[in-house]
């Protein structure tokens, strides 16, 4: 079965359509830039170019980069706050012309991570954390996801911890890996302390560069790279669509 998934990301929207038998692209990914100001006039109109560069019909599957219940936008930490209260469902239904299924943008990249990546199998308590613009979180006990979980908005050092230990914090602020690899510790020590997880898994823009700073993180917990990388979330948009037809 071949489905379109679109990730919707801080900084781009990215979709390709997926192989929901294997969990692997099926096309080359087509990747705009997050428009600025990211209102949601302007996103939907790149979320229709993505979804119009490729001939796949059926339900599109949609993440967005905050709290989504129902397809409402909840929260709007990474993109223009005009989002919140929008039913983003109907809204990418009516731009693509058929069905979209919309979730949080962390959460479809830990359903793909379950299903045919770094999780599968994985039973207790495991959390996916993206490190991109911001830290999006994915929360699995024993397989069944925590929708919504936002645990990158955590209070570090008087912040929220994705404004300090995000991979854009570390781009921004020019640090070196071993010195952004100290933040990540300190956030993941923090998330040890409240919930004692059986495994992290890193995903994100960052788990491309996970050679770079998991061998220097020191905690207690087993971590481990996303397998399917950056486009994780677009295969767990296609999962999120199958489900509607």
């Amino acid at each position: 079965m071949i489905v379109l998934g679109i990730d919707i990301g801080g900084s781009g929207i990215k979709g390709a359509p997926v192989d929901l038998t294997t969990g692997t692209l099926a096309q080359d990914r087509v990747r705009i830039e997050t428009p600025r100001p990211s209102d949601p006039k302007s996103v939907t109109r790149v979320v229709a170019e993505v979804a119009s560069r490729f001939d796949v019909t059926g339900p599109v599957g949609v993440t967005f980069p905050g709290v989504v219940t129902d397809g409402v936008v909840r929260t709007a930490a990474n993109v223009d706050k005009e989002w919140i209260g929008v039913d983003a469902a109907d809204v990418f239904s009516a731009a693509v012309g058929r069905p979209v299924r919309v979730l949080n943008d962390a959460d479809a990249a830990g359903v793909a991570e379950m299903t045919f990546g770094s999780g599968r199998g994985q039973t207790g308590l495991t959390i996916l954390l993206t490190f991109g613009t911001g830290i999006g979180s994915a929360v699995f006990a024993n397989k069944v996801l925590v929708p919504n979980s936002e645990l990158g908005h955590l209070q570090l050092h008087g912040g929220e911890a994705e404004k300090w230990a995000s991979e854009n914090a570390r781009e921004t602020e020019g640090l070196s890996w071993a010195e952004w690899a100290r933040r990540v510790q300190q956030y993941l020590r923090h998330l040890e302390d409240l919930v004692w997880p059986d495994l992290f898994i890193v995903g994100g823009g960052a788990s491309k560069k996970a050679e770079k700073f998991l061998p220097l993180l020191e905690i207690r917990t087993p971590i481990v790279p996303a397998t399917l990388l950056n486009n994780a979330g677009i295969v767990g948009a296609a999962m999120a669509a199958s489900s509607t037809r």
